[in-house]
């Protein structure tokens, strides 16, 4: 079971509804956050989530609306007497500008803090899941990011039993390919599958790009940014954001099964046009709000 919440949901500043961008996942107890804008911290108390249990956060870009979050909550997690070691990961060269957010006061951090500058690829692997980045397009490197859980092999039990295999000759079949029973020799592939893990891609500040569509190839989430309506194609090039209907786009040509739009721009008080405007493309599609969360 994977959860989502939507912690701040608007782009560039805060409105009087959606603050600043912040995404957590969180899965068998690991929190992890992808961008922590300003006020992040203010609401994981709002919505239950323990900065404690905060194990990496993935900072997609530089801008401070992503990253201004981080300074306020490294220190609450030294109050809370943390001691497991943070992991932030920025885009490769951007380092010292994570960093300077955590000694600018000189405050006093009683426990690691590791910050890795990135590149496409497996950035992070936990306990059962991972954590891949691949490059957008932002004025700005800028990075998205795959949550993937493990891949699980469930056997076909019944049929196993009425193979013969019992016990430990589970553990057998899985470890050595096959078995010997009564004779007859039985393979892993004819008493099992292949359960595949939950997949969650998140893209922001970015146009719609190929590499996100790869990554986003039936994925059971797209968590994708949504600045501007249709109607404002040429100011989303311009700014190298996105629209809804692009995003829309995007999430039915990549078959993924759900679309949440974010980091809306906050010239847009409304949702209704660009929830219109998205699911005439692809129509599971959901404005996110300030809180929205889901079970995947």
């Amino acid at each position: 079971m994977v959860k989502v919440i939507m912690l701040g949901t608007s782009g560039s500043a805060p409105t009087k509804d959606r603050r600043m961008p912040s995404v957590a996942v969180i899965y068998d107890g690991d929190v992890l956050l992808f961008d922590c804008g300003e006020g992040t911290q203010f609401q994981m108390l709002e919505y239950g989530i323990n900065p404690v249990k905060v194990r990496a956060i993935f900072v997609s870009h530089r801008h401070g609306d992503h990253t201004i979050g981080i300074a306020g909550l490294i220190r609450t997690m030294a109050l809370q007497n943390r001691k497991d070691a943070l992991r932030i990961f920025v885009p490769m060269g951007e380092e010292a500008a994570v960093r300077s957010l955590i000694v600018f006061d000189r405050a006093m951090i009683n426990y690691p803090i590791e910050i890795k500058g990135i590149r496409a690829g497996k950035a992070y692997e936990g306990r059962g899941y991972s954590v891949s980045a691949f490059r957008v397009e932002h004025t700005v490197p800028t990075y998205g990011y795959v949550f993937k859980e493990d891949d699980r092999l469930r056997f076909r039990k019944e049929l196993a039993h009425r193979l013969g295999i019992r016990g430990t000759m589970f553990a057998e079949l899985q470890g050595k390919g096959s078995v010997v029973v009564k004779g007859k020799r039985v393979t892993l592939k004819q008493v099992s599958w292949v359960q595949q893990g939950k997949k969650i891609v998140y893209a922001t500040d970015t146009r719609p790009v190929r590499e996100t569509l790869e990554a986003a190839k039936g994925a059971d989430l797209l968590i994708h940014e949504s600045s501007y309506v249709t109607s404002e194609q040429k100011l989303a090039a311009m700014r190298k954001h996105s629209t809804a209907g692009e995003a829309a786009l995007l999430a039915r040509r990549a078959k993924v099964k759900m679309l949440v739009l974010t980091h809306l721009s906050a010239r847009h008080r409304s949702d209704v046009q660009m929830l219109s405007d998205a699911r005439k493309v692809f129509g599971n599609t959901v404005v996110a709000r300030d809180g929205y969360s889901l079970v995947i």
